[in-house]
């Protein structure tokens, strides 16, 4: 069997952590930020981690 290839779409998307971990960024912090307050936007700077349920296909995705 040939290797799958690695969904680029999802690695525009996440990275992934030395211990293995898959962390993604914000959406929404992009523009329009007068409107939205300042505890939202310090939130956005930081990355979360992708949910449980979707981190079996992201890993199918990225090929790991």
């Amino acid at each position: 069997m040939p290797k799958m290839k690695t969904k680029k779409c999802i690695v525009k998307r996440v990275k992934v952590t030395a211990r293995g971990k898959i962390m993604r960024h914000h959406p929404g912090a992009g523009h329009l930020k007068s409107q939205k307050t300042q505890k939202q936007i310090r939130r956005f700077r930081k990355a979360a981690s992708v949910p449980k349920m979707f981190v079996k296909n992201a890993r199918t995705m990225l090929g790991i």
